[in-house]
């Protein structure tokens, strides 16, 4: 009808022209109109739009990854015949466009995917974050009311003060009138500076429950109000028919990381480890009775114990340095531009899956393993910072980001993989274990699991419904209990720290496919502090510190008589003796390992020789120095370490 139409306006167009107008300007203008004619019915063809179809989901399963996660999405769909866009709606505004994965099941085709974000329609707010925000309102007002009567009283005492005069300047004044006067200026000005101290304080107050409510909003939402994501599947169908379709996609603002309790009641039972999830998400999309999977792909004491460093022997050279205050870092994160607190910052350990989260004053504090090197710092909405760890202090300000929201469009798929397959380019062939370890004797109310081991990494899957909201808040979740059979002993360096620590050694842990986390210590049924579990290092014994024993009494001391330095010929010999000092207070018996060192030559003109090491093991090429024994209780041992230096008479040492 649209074509026979054109052509109807044409033939009326063309008849009145060729009355009116010359032949040249008759055929230009006919030119002109024809061009206009073909390009109207063009666009009238290719303008025309595919039906459009918008789709509601829920959140049917996830895998919480150390940072990001992958959403699944189910729907079933009825469809026309022909081509139809489906708009997929309501979806994370944190969407990685490059990860979407669409699967159709029926008599359907996909032809396209494509990604883009609705800024007409916001997200939906919580009831509870729109309660804050009204009250927040109301405070707002009132503050604004109470500053009004301030202003008003102001103007008042302005106004009295500038009237203190009686009567003109060459008018005499009366006692009476004097009196009455000062006791009206007095009793007013009273009532006046009693009303502002008044209304100072309830703006005092009023501004002090805003900022409460500033920061509980801030750890329900980000600061910003973020759009909708939607994808587009264009389809096409030969006939009526009904399709079941599965988008999988991944967000950013989710993660989880690895923690730890660990009980030990005394030296002749298991160990009991508590394996713990800590997830948080800020999605803007509440998880909801979903099933989950956490995928491993990607007290101020610290109870780490110490490791000795090679004493290298050489001029003008210094005994090795030790640094026992970054194994616990501790600050406070900040936004840069309002120097407000960031409750809620992802706190990460490079390289490892040791994190943590700032509290609501934006606080954090962290155990961090040795020769780490950097921490990490992400919060939605902010640029992510790198801090080197140099301080047991990292105070951190970050700054707004700005998030670009613009469509992106993702080219349709000919061949469905599976995106489990394609991140962190893991490798097909799944094994899944039921998991197999029995629980005895706890108390910890862990989810039923299924353990799915693939080649390079470890899920645990959760065989009940669970519940995550998109409200910034670290929620924990029990794994696993094992119970493992350990041998314990005791461990110090007195050279470093006189305190002696007692080590769990634990074989056969690779079945267990544990993570590098912190770890709770709890010994005789005591907090004794936080340790890291870094199984990174690990060989075929996995140690755990169990923390600082204070009823193992160790001294480490020079021996002063034995501290020589005499000259034969052209050689200079220095001598110094220690002695470390053991007692085993405790009720029962303990073995122990007690660590030292003699420094090692790095130039042959310097002679070292041990004297006498109390049948010691040494280490020839790190000078190390183990004792190695059992101690029955109230029994004390003494340890003697005694070498000798010989080296140029000209020439200086700095030893020990």
């Amino acid at each position: 009808m649209f074509t026979y139409f054109v052509v109807a306006v044409v033939y009326i167009v063309l008849q009145w022209i060729e009355s009116i107008m010359p032949p040249i300007s008759k055929l230009l203008i006919m030119k002109k109109i024809s061009i206009l004619i073909f390009c109207l019915l063009f666009s009238k063809v290719f303008s025309q739009e595919l039906p459009e179809k918008e789709i509601q989901t829920t959140v049917s399963e996830v895998t919480v990854f150390i940072k990001g996660a992958q959403i699944t999405r189910k729907k079933t769909v009825d469809l026309v015949k022909g081509k139809t866009v489906l708009k997929f709606m309501n979806l994370s505004p944190f969407i990685d466009s490059k990860s979407i994965q669409v699967k159709a099941t029926g008599d359907v085709t996909v032809l396209s995917v494509s990604h883009q974000h609705n800024f007409m329609d916001k997200l939906e707010k919580p009831n509870e974050l729109i309660d804050l925000e009204v009250k927040l309102q109301e405070i707002t007002d009132k503050i604004q009311l109470e500053n009004t009567y301030l202003d008003i009283l102001n103007e008042e005492l302005a106004f009295l003060q500038e009237n203190r005069d009686i009567g003109g300047k060459n008018q005499e004044t009366s006692i009476t009138n004097l009196k009455e006067t000062s006791t009206f200026y007095s009793s007013r000005l009273t009532a006046l500076k009693l009303k502002e101290i008044e209304r100072n304080k309830t703006v005092s107050d009023l501004t002090k429950q805003k900022n409460d409510i500033s920061k509980q909003i801030n750890t329900l939402s980000g600061k910003k109000e973020f759009p909708t994501g939607e994808i587009l599947v264009k389809v096409d169908t030969k006939n009526n028919s009904r399709a079941s379709f599965e988008i999988s996609y991944l967000v950013e603002n989710a993660g989880w990381y690895p923690s730890y309790d660990v009980r030990a009641k005394n030296i002749d039972e298991p160990v009991e480890l508590i394996y713990k999830a800590n997830v948080r998400q800020d999605t803007k999309i509440n998880w909801n009775d979903v099933h989950i999977k956490f995928s491993s792909s990607d007290p101020n004491n610290s109870g780490i114990a110490p490791e000795l460093k090679t004493y290298f022997l050489n001029y003008n050279s210094l005994p090795p340095q030790y640094n026992q205050s970054m194994n616990q870092v501790k600050g406070k994160v900040t936004d840069a531009a309002r120097n407000e607190p960031l409750p809620g910052v992802n706190v990460i350990v490079q390289g490892t899956t040791i994190g943590t989260v700032t509290d609501l004053s934006g606080n954090y504090s962290i155990t961090v393993p040795n020769n780490a090197e950097n921490l990490e710092f992400s919060y939605i909405g902010y640029m992510s910072e790198t801090a080197p760890i140099n301080n047991a202090v990292i105070n951190i300000s970050m700054v707004e980001d700005i998030v670009s929201l613009d469509e992106v469009v993702v080219i349709g798929y000919g061949t469905q993989k599976k995106l489990s397959n394609v991140l962190q380019g893991r490798a097909s062939g799944i094994n899944v274990n039921k998991s197999d370890i029995k629980i005895r004797g706890t108390s910890s109310l862990a989810i039923p699991t299924a353990k799915i081991e693939r080649q390079t990494t470890v899920d645990f899957e959760l065989k009940i419904p669970y519940t995550v909201k998109s409200d910034n808040k670290s929620y924990s979740v029990d794994l696993e209990v094992y119970n493992l059979p350990a041998f314990y002993q005791y461990y110090s360096v007195p050279k470093i720290d006189k305190d002696a620590f007692l080590i769990a050694n634990i074989t056969d842990w690779e079945k267990y496919n544990l993570l590098e986390g912190e770890a709770n210590i709890f010994f005789e049924d005591t907090y004794v502090g936080k340790s890291i579990l870094d199984v990174r290092y690990a060989s075929d014994t996995l140690q755990i510190s169990l923390g600082r024993d204070k009823n193992v009494n160790i001294s480490r001391e020079k021996i002063k008589d034995y501290t020589t330095k005499q000259f034969i010929g052209t050689k200079k010999i220095e001598s110094r003796a220690w002695l470390t000092t053991v007692k085993n207070n405790k009720s029962q018996k303990i073995n122990i390992v007690i660590l030292d060192q003699v420094p090692v030559s790095t130039l042959e003109e310097i002679e070292i020789t041990t004297d006498k090491n109390s049948g010691a093991i040494q280490n020839v090429e790190s000078g190390e120095v183990k004792w190695m024994f059992s101690l029955d209780p109230k029994v004390k041992k003494e340890l003697e370490l005694k070498y000798s230096v010989k080296y140029p008479k000209y020439r200086n040492l700095i030893i020990e």
